[in-house]
């Protein structure tokens, strides 16, 4: 499971909604909801805010994690992933 997808599971199932739900407001299959959930597929940038509105959290907080789960899997299995990472974040700051 992914970053996102964990948070995005607890947030729904602390609301009671079921997978269908989100997915109809998505305008999804239900499936895609599940795996997203899963961390089997990634989310589109377009359905942060929905999720976001539909959840009531702030977008920021699923933009982050969303993020986070594109940048893992881009240096995850990399020997020098974490360096790379290291040297982009003193990049930006600089800026």
């Amino acid at each position: 499971m992914n970053i996102l997808g964990k948070k995005l599971r607890e947030l729904r199932e602390g609301k009671g909604l079921l997978l269908r739900q989100i997915a109809a407001d998505l305008e999804v299959d239900t499936a895609l909801i599940s795996k997203l959930e899963r961390g089997e597929r990634r989310a589109q940038r377009e359905h942060i805010t929905q999720l976001a509105s539909m959840l009531k959290v702030q977008e920021d907080e699923l933009v982050i994690l969303w993020l986070a789960d594109k940048i893992k899997d881009v240096v995850r299995n990399e020997p020098l992933g974490l360096e790379a990472l290291r040297f982009v974040e003193q990049d930006i700051t600089q800026k």
